[in-house]
């Protein structure tokens, strides 16, 4: 018998701390070789974080809520076999290889997967590998499923722990909701979708006392990363904002003709896939905009992690579309489509929000006009679009009805100046009034 401990892991590059959302274990319970023991909130990220031991939890070393440090101990678990002491000061990100799925977790999402038999290299985080106990390595044989944490029951609501957890801390009646999973058990993503419909920040009931009158949520998590990075972008770059109307009829054909084709069968077709596509087009023609600053160069990068702003529950968070130049129409398509459903449902990845070269957002999507976006930090353009609206144009002398919207961006004057931005702008718009500029 031995007693091991497991210090949390650095799972995105360079990440310092972590708050403890969730614990799946408790002591006393027996966990497997890659079991998912609790789930964590990074930056910008929910993660589960899988047990690189297997045996019996005798303690749990940090609180629900609890902020900890990368490397402190979080688990200690007995187990048979020889102790073997994890690194705990520069533990790398989570592995490539998938984290086990979890019944609330839906087909397809990213990082499910099926997990991965000991004896197959089955590696959870970097720097740490898989530690089966001795006695199991010498006999070969593959470490048991990942135990399935049991939904509990509350009257006619079915839900497992976490996803109650994460309801109380949206503010969704779990009893409002029909649950889409088997035996109409409440998944992760039914709550996501009664959070989206509804808005993180209810208007509360009329109060009933003084101190009801206000409500004050602690400045954590996402929310506190969004702000200091918009403050360190807002006045670190010097922002310059230009935008123009456009007459986006031929994107709106467009549009519904790859609808109807059925290359595109299954995939989500809008503008905004036209829109993204006009940007990596106009990139080739002004690549001064696709760079970063960092006060002895500047650097011009001849490839395009774009990143598309997401408006999710937890907050704003900006996955990108690593190599996105080198993508035909329908592949670009499919890349948005999962992005944005994966940003929607919770499981945004660090390192899907990491290394962006510039960054798209749609404020349509709200039904506004327009807006002036703050730049993704260390990046040089962030370039926005409205909603597309029919309204009077002048066309040929004539004035017709015409789909019209708004393209522009904010951009960091330090590396380029207005003649740059102009053409730039200029371009994406030109590609969303005539698409047929995407065969050049």
């Amino acid at each position: 018998m031995s007693e091991q401990t497991f210090p949390l892991p650095d799972v995105g590059e360079g990440l310092t701390e972590a708050e403890i959302v969730n614990w799946l274990v408790k002591p006393g319970d027996t966990v497997a070789l890659n079991q998912v023991v609790c789930e964590i909130e990074t930056a910008k990220s929910l993660v589960e974080l899988p047990s690189p031991f297997e045996g019996v939890v005798t303690e749990l070393l940090a609180e629900v809520g609890q902020t900890v440090p990368v490397g402190n101990a979080i688990l200690r678990i007995r187990s048979e076999g020889d102790a073997v002491d994890l690194p705990a000061g520069d533990t790398a990100a989570v592995a490539e290889t998938p984290l086990p799925a979890t019944d609330d977790r839906p087909t397809g999402a990213t990082g499910a997967s099926d997990s991965l038999p000991a004896d197959e290299g089955g590696a959870v985080l970097v720097g740490y590998g898989t530690v089966a106990p001795a006695k199991s390595r010498r006999r070969g044989k593959s470490a048991p499923a990942a135990a399935e944490t049991p939904a509990a029951s509350n009257g006619n609501v079915i839900a497992k722990p976490p996803i109650r957890k994460l309801a109380k801390d949206l503010g969704v009646d779990l009893r409002d909701l029909v649950g889409t999973g088997q035996g109409g058990e409440i998944l992760r993503e039914d709550v996501l979708r009664a959070t989206a419909r509804d808005g993180l920040f209810r208007e509360a009931s009329k109060p009933q006392t003084l101190e009801a009158r206000e409500q004050r949520f602690p400045v954590k998590g996402v929310r506190k990363v969004i702000a200091e990075n918009m403050v360190a972008s807002k006045f670190q770059a010097p922002h310059v904002s230009v935008f123009v109307d456009v007459d986006a009829t031929r994107t709106m054909e467009f549009v519904k003709r790859l609808k109807q084709s059925s290359q595109f069968e299954g995939v989500k077709v809008s503008p905004l896939l036209i829109f993204a596509k006009a940007l990596l087009w106009a990139v080739r023609r002004n690549p001064e905009v696709n760079a970063q600053w960092t006060d002895d160069e500047i650097i011009v990068k001849n490839y395009v992690n774009l990143g598309i702003a997401a408006a999710t529950p937890r907050g704003l968070v900006v996955p990108n579309i690593k190599e996105a130049q080198d993508m035909s129409l329908i592949e670009l398509a499919q890349a948005i489509q999962q992005l944005t459903e994966t940003a929607r449902l919770g499981r945004t990845q660090p390192a899907e929000m990491q290394h962006g070269t510039i960054t798209i957002t749609n404020f349509g999507v709200f039904g506004m006009d327009f807006g002036t976006p703050i730049l993704n930090r260390d990046e040089v353009a962030i370039l926005a679009m409205g909603s597309i609206k029919q309204k009077p144009w002048v066309v040929e002398g004539q004035v017709l009805s015409r789909w019209v919207t708004t393209v522009g961006g904010s951009f960091d004057h330090r590396v380029v100046d207005g003649d740059v931005v102009s053409r730039f702008v200029a371009d994406v718009a030109s590609v969303l009034e005539e698409p047929a500029l995407l065969l050049d």
